[in-house]
Order: C-alpha cells, then sequence, then structure tokens
C-alpha cells in the first residue's frame, strides 16, 4: 500500500519512538533504586542491630559486610574510569553546575581527615591484634583504599552525563552511593553510642571501641590500657565528624552522576558557576566576614569552656549550660535577622530568575529542606518539655529562646538560600520593553565611569559612532547602582557561612546540652529522648555543613 506524500512528514516525527526511550530510562533508573535499597536494607539491618547486645549480630558481621561493598564498589569505580579513558565518545556531555570546585575540595578535605581517621583506628585495633579478628584492622585499610580510589574517580568524573553502559553505570552508581551511606550509618550509630555512654554508665553498644573488651574472646585480654593506644582510640573518635561528612559528600556528588546518565545537554546550556580568583573576596563591605570571624572565634572559646565544664567535676554544668545556650542565642539570632534582611535585599534586585534543568540545585534545596526537619524535630520536643514540664528557671528559659530560634534560624536561611540559587548570574536582568528599533551593538556603562560625558537624561540613548557608518547604532545603557546590593548579600553570604561553620563544629566534636540539660530527659526519660537525638541529631549536624557549601555558591552568585 502506499503512503500519502503529505503524511510522510508527519509519520517520521520522532516523538512516538521517545516514549519507548523515556520508559526504559526510568526502567533503568527503578532497576537500580531497587538494588540500593535492598542493599541499604541489609547494612541497615546489620548496623542497628550490631548496636545492641542482646541481638546476636557481632562487629565483625558488620565490618565483613561494609568491607565487602567497599570492594566492589572500588572495582566497579576502576571499570568505570578504565572504560571512559578507552570510549573517548562515552562522555559527550559536561554538567557545568555539577562537581562545582568547592565541593570538590571540600571532599578532599573530609577523605584526607577520613584517611587520618583510619591510620588512627589500623593503630588502635593492632594495639591488641592477638585477640581481635583480622577483619578489624583490614577494614580500615580497604576504607583509605576506597576513599582514594571515590575522591579521585568524583574528582575527574562528577560533571560526566555518560551515554554507554547506561543501566550498569546506574547500577554502579546506586551501590556506590549505599555504600556511603552504609558507611554513614555505621559511623553515626558508633558515635551516637559513644556520645550516649560518655553520659551514662550503661554501656549498651559492640560498635564502641569498648565493646572488644567484653565481645570477643576472654574478657580483659583486648582492653586498651597502653598511652599509644588511648592516643589511637580517642583520634579516632575525634575524626569521626569528618569522616561522616566525606560520606555525605560523596553521596550527593554520585547522586548527582546518577541523574546526569544519558542526559542530553544543549550546546548553550545555562551558565557555569566558577569561583574568580580576582573577585574571590572582593566587593564586599568587610562587615560580613569580621563579625563571622568574631562570632566564630568565640564560639569556639564557648565550646571548649563547656567541654571542661560538663566534663569535670566541680559540678558547674549549670554554668557550662548557661553560657552556651546564651551564645547560641545571640548566634542565632544575629543569623536569623541577617537571612531575613538578604530575602528584603532579593526584593530590589531585577535579576532574571534561572528555571534551567539543574539536577544540582535540586538536590541542594531537597536536602537543605529535609535535613532542617531533624532539628526542627529536636527543637518541638524541647519546646513543649520545656513548656509543660515543672522547672520554671533560668534555664529553662533560655532552652525554650534556643529552641525557637533555631526554627526560625533554619526557615529564614533557607528561605535566602534557596531564593539565591535560583538567581541568574551577576548582569542578568530582565528587560522590561524591547527595543522597536534593532540594535547591533550594546555597550553597558557604570554611572561612575561616565563623568566625563555630557550631562543627559539617565535613559538609554542611540548614537552614531561615526558618519560614515549611520546606519549602525551604539545603545549605551546606564546600568543602575546595584552594586551596594552585591557587597551586602556577600557579607549576608559569609557571615552566614562561618556560623554555620562554628554550629556544625559544637555538636559535631561532642557537645551534647541535649543530655547535660536534664529537663528533656526528666520529661520524655532518658531511652526515649536518647533515641530522638541520636536519630535526629545527624541530620541537624549534616545541615549545618551542606548550608556552607550552598553559601559559597550563593557567595559566587552574588
Amino acid at each position: 500500500m502506499s503512503e500519502a506524500p503529505g503524511l510522510g512528514p508527519k509519520e517520521s516525527v520522532p516523538a512516538p519512538r521517545a516514549a519507548p526511550r523515556e520508559v526504559w530510562k526510568k526502567g533503568g533508573r527503578l532497576l537500580s533504586v531497587l538494588l540500593a535499597v535492598n542493599v541499604l536494607l541489609l547494612a541497615c539491618t546489620l548496623i542497628s542491630g550490631g548496636a545492641f547486645n542482646k541481638v546476636a549480630v557481632y562487629d565483625t558481621d558488620v565490618f565483613a559486610l561494609l568491607t565487602t561493598m567497599m570492594l566492589l564498589a572500588a572495582v566497579w569505580i576502576l571499570f568505570y574510569l578504565l572504560r571512559t579513558a578507552r570510549c573517548p565518545d562515552a562522555v559527550p556531555y559536561l554538567d557545568a553546575h555539577a562537581g562545582p570546585i568547592w565541593l570538590r575540595g571540600g571532599l578532599v578535605l573530609f577523605g584526607i581527615c577520613t584517611l587520618v581517621m583510619d591510620v588512627f583506628k589500623t593503630g588502635y585495633y593492632s594495639s591488641f591484634f592477638e585477640c581481635q579478628s583480622a577483619i578489624k584492622i583490614l577494614h580500615p585499610l580497604i576504607q583509605a583504599v576506597f576513599v582514594i580510589v571515590q575522591t579521585y574517580f568524583l574528582w575527574v568524573s562528577a560533571k560526566d552525563c555518560i551515554h554507554v553502559h547506561l543501566d550498569l553505570t546506574r547500577c554502579g552508581l546506586m551501590f556506590t552511593l549505599t555504600t556511603n551511606l552504609a558507611i554513614w550509618m555505621a559511623a553515626v550509630v558508633d558515635e551516637s553510642v559513644h556520645q550516649a555512654n560518655s553520659h551514662s554508665n550503661v554501656s549498651h553498644t559492640r560498635l564502641s571501641p569498648d565493646f572488644g573488651q567484653g565481645n570477643s574472646s576472654g574478657g580483659d585480654a583486648c582492653s586498651c590500657n597502653t598511652a599509644i593506644c588511648q592516643i589511637f582510640q580517642q583520634g579516632y573518635f575525634y575524626l569521626y565528624p569528618f569522616n561522616i561528612e566525606y560520606s555525605l559528600f560523596a553521596s550527593t556528588m554520585l547522586y548527582v552522576m546518577w541523574k546526569n546518565v544519558g542526559r542530553l545537554l544543549a550546546a548553550t546550556h545555562s551558565h557555569s558557576h566558577t569561583l574568580s580568583r580576582a573577585s574571590l573576596f572582593q566587593e564586599t563591605f568587610f562587615a560580613g566576614p569580621i563579625l563571622g570571624l568574631v562570632l566564630f572565634v568565640v564560639g569556639l572559646a564557648v565550646f571548649i569552656i563547656y567541654e571542661v565544664q560538663v566534663s569535670g567535676e566541680g559540678g558547674r554544668t549549670q554554668q557550662a549550660l548557661v553560657t552556651y545556650y546564651s551564645f547560641n542565642i545571640v548566634c542565632l539570632g544575629l543569623m536569623t535577622l541577617v537571612s531575613l534582611s538578604g530575602s528584603i535585599i532579593y526584593r530590589f534586585d531585577r535579576r532574571a530568575m534561572d528555571h534551567h534543568k539543574n539536577p544540582t540545585r535540586t538536590l541542594d534545596v531537597a536536602l537543605l529542606m529535609g535535613a532542617a526537619l531533624g532539628q526542627y524535630a529536636i527543637s518541638y520536643y524541647s519546646i513543649v518539655a520545656v513548656v509543660v514540664g515543672t522547672p520554671r528557671d533560668l534555664l529553662g528559659a533560655l532552652n525554650l529562646a534556643h529552641a525557637l530560634l533555631m526554627i526560625a534560624q533554619h526557615t529564614f536561611q533557607n528561605v535566602f538560600i534557596i531564593e539565591s540559587l535560583h538567581r541568574g548570574p551577576p548582569g542578568e536582568e530582565p528587560q522590561e520593553a524591547p527595543p522597536k528599533e534593532a540594535c547591533q551593538g550594546l555597550t553597558f556603562a557604570n554611572l561612575d565611569a561616565l563623568h566625563t560625558l555630557p550631562a543627559g537624561p539617565p535613559t538609554s540613548r542611540l548614537v552614531h559612532p561615526s558618519p560614515a557608518e549611520p546606519q549602525e547604532a551604539v545603545t549605551i545603557i546606564l546600568a543602575p547602582r546595584g552594586h551596594w546590593r552585591r557587597r551586602c548579600l556577600k557579607d549576608i553570604s559569609l557571615f552566614l557561612l562561618l556560623c554555620n561553620v562554628i554550629l556544625w563544629i559544637m555538636p559535631a566534636f561532642g557537645a551534647r546540652p541535649h543530655f547535660s540539660n536534664t529537663v528533656e530527659v526528666d520529661f520524655y526519660g532518658y531511652s526515649l529522648w536518647a533515641a530522638i537525638v541520636n536519630i535526629c541529631l545527624p541530620f541537624g549536624i549534616f545541615y549545618r555543613m551542606h548550608a556552607v557549601s550552598s553559601l559559597l555558591e550563593v557567595y559566587v552568585l552574588s
């Protein structure tokens, strides 16, 4: 049968064939997600089961699972690197938004600290290797190799939009992401149980270093008595926060790579945000960085005083809590006001909104909103305990003010960051009225640079550059005075960045006013309150470091 010639072009439109390709793309993503969910649930079961003595899951089982996962992930990463190196057409596009330099730099910094932690952990378990399983010494060594391989992989391949072995690549990326989440979960459980044991005499863990003393083979044969063993033990516990952040940074970058598998990008795909060496620390009023540094130094002093007074035997916990809450109230109050002022400044910003598809920005927004829920939960539990509870003293009032300001600060800071991430780059302002005549050239001039020109109205003018070419015109557009807005936004970004760093350091390195303050413990009971804090606080700690990364991008975008 012959076809009508008029229907030929309509029949050849690739729209009907796009549907199966999209369905297969979603099918490959579904397969990788199902693989990740099953592996993550298995790891979660073993890690949570190994955290309690009543469950017959030993730490060696957890270490064996994590070691196997890291080996498999490292083998797949090497295969990916070899495949992309041998096939130049495997990566036809690069996502300019993925893997910015500050995110990769943070990954390298946390990776180096993780390697130091692995050295301390290897030294700790080697101190009594006669009564330890070999997997305990092998685990930190394999983790060191995995960190090195993965850090190099993410440094060189974070922007890849690969177009070969799509399903295998999706599954490999998801498995590697799951491996990092399992490492993060084990580190959080270990660190949380260690912190809980420091506030309680009841030992209920097998994952902390103290579990080996009565768990494996014979009581006190594996006790850590030497000075070098104590240094290794305390050292790797203080380095746990860096390992936790490394795993989360790697997970976010792997997720963006997973979203970019098989992605098609236009030749002029949006804009890229890069640090300019010439103006990295310029165009600021220096008020934000200076005030942020002052709060950072004061916060370090308050944190040291708090740790010394709480861990001491002089009964000065009440004074330590008052100092701790007072500093946090001042810091959170200033951060709330500054975030609110930044949102107000955006009301006068005429830059166009960036509506391009950007998986990195979508993930950043989701992580900011999701991670803030952990601190929201702790704050609301504290508010209920303080308001309904019996004691009405200074500490209760400070605790209540701290919880309320924590909610307000997270809310306004999220609004400021999310709105900043959706702004276009500097210089992109919407054109209110299109020109009626075509102009071949546009010259943007600053008001401060035009003091030598003849006085005229502050509107666009057509100037003939030479009588030889009267048909061409150059439009001189007098740019508005928006320089002060950029400076204010940069100051706000740096101030919030430094404040988030000190608010990350305090809980990440052991500050637990949730247990030192007995209001919540007496109201909810130790078991329930410990479960709430140990589940929600890791998300709050991650929120601070992720906010630092987002604020650095906001600083560049301003």
